[in-house]
């Protein structure tokens, strides 16, 4: 049976409201709201403690976010685990809501789908027998789940795009954590990264190490890949005022929306000029499939940050895990946010607290929107809260 604490989390969800109302259907937000900055200081996840912070530059917010703690699926038996989003929007928020608002569900309705599917497919006996091991969790989950996310969204761009053009050029990243069955799961698209603290005894420090992938064309690896994929387009990615960027207009490689550039029936009016390619495309230039890693989680695995860019522009990845080690962990998140505003005011050679009299639209320019979820991983309830349909 599910234990008492357990059970007291089994169905509670968070979502970053800045309009002070209740912005999850099941649960209670219970976040603070101080000026452009939410935060959720502490909380319970189904495997130990969480703590969220965003601040806004942006005069709309475009990153969005989310916690769910308890089913992963659509059984109502399990599995249970924790999933979190990060969703860090371009060009608007209505891709990033869009995804904020459907692709958890997109995972528990896959979840069940894809069982289903094995069950009655004998020549996936090897898959169903994974699937069936992690209780119904796996990388062909999820997959799913980002291209049904995917395909909705471009065809609510196909209703939208005559009346309202612009939604075809508003696109987000994507960066996913699912905890299940002491396994974790890590899907991206975009710039998004999640960091894992790591306890190493022999040097007697917490290690950063690196969990997702980033599809930035900054990293060379990057731009080979889409030189690959469009070996007869010489102008793919263009190097500008010293910034790799697709067709020079866009640094991420994968997203979820950016119609325009995944579709050519959206590279054309009443789009403005500034988001058409100039030559038709056949193939689309942007993949919304994410990279997806599985691992199982250690003893030593103390803790994850996950983070919108905005937060490693401006802190390293051993910094945060540093800042994550060293301080209690209540409010932990928003020490950080902090600490990469610090970082942002000294950059620009002012004071901390006159960048916080910045309003959003103007505290752009110095600073991007930055959403942080950090999840503490306890070891003792990892091995009780293990992914079973109880």
């Amino acid at each position: 049976m599910v234990s008492r604490s357990l059970k007291r989390i089994a169905s509670r969800c968070w979502r970053p409201s800045f309009d002070g109302e209740n912005s999850c259907k099941a649960g209670d937000a219970n976040g603070r709201v101080d000026g452009l900055l939410w935060y959720k200081d502490s909380g319970e996840h189904y495997t130990g403690k969480f703590s969220m912070a965003v601040i806004q530059a942006n005069n709309l917010l475009e990153d969005h976010s989310q916690l769910e703690s308890g089913p992963l699926s659509s059984f109502q038996s399990g599995p249970y685990g924790t999933f979190v989003g990060i969703y860090d929007g371009h060009g608007g928020p209505e891709a990033a809501r869009f995804i904020n608002e459907h692709l958890f569900d997109y995972i528990k309705i896959s979840e069940f789908l894809l069982l289903m599917d094995l069950v009655t497919n004998s020549k996936a006996i090897n898959d169903a027998e994974f699937t069936t091991e992690n209780h119904g969790m796996s990388a062909d989950v999820i997959n799913k789940a980002f291209l049904a996310t995917e395909e909705d969204f471009l065809t609510l761009v196909k209703k939208q795009w005559l009346s309202k053009p612009l939604i075809a050029s508003v696109g987000s990243c994507c960066l996913v954590g699912i905890v299940c069955s002491g396994l974790l799961y890590v899907a991206n698209v975009g710039d998004s990264r999640v960091v894992l603290g790591r306890l190493e005894k022999a040097f007697k420090e917490v290690k950063a190490i690196q969990l997702s992938t980033e599809h930035n064309v900054r990293c060379e690896s990057v731009r080979e890949e889409l030189q690959s994929l469009h070996p007869d387009d010489p102008k793919i990615v263009v190097l500008r005022h010293k910034v790799w960027r697709v067709k020079g207009i866009i640094q991420i490689a994968r997203s979820i929306g950016d119609a325009y550039l995944k579709k050519d029936e959206f590279n054309k009016e009443p789009l403005l000029p500034r988001f058409r390619v100039s030559e038709p495309f056949e193939k689309p230039i942007l993949q919304a499939k994410p990279s997806i890693l599985v691992q199982k989680l250690s003893p030593k695995d103390r803790f994850l940050i996950f983070a919108s860019d905005g937060l490693w522009e401006l802190l390293s990845n051993q910094d945060a895990v540093n800042i994550v080690n060293a301080c209690p962990r209540t409010g932990i998140a928003r020490k950080l946010v902090k600490a990469a505003l610090r970082e942002a005011a000294k950059k620009r050679e002012m004071r901390y607290s006159d960048l916080k009299k910045v309003d959003r639209g103007v505290r752009r320019h110095f600073h991007d929107d930055i959403t942080v979820i950090v999840l503490f991983l306890d070891s003792h309830l990892l091995s009780r809260a293990s992914c079973r349909r109880f």
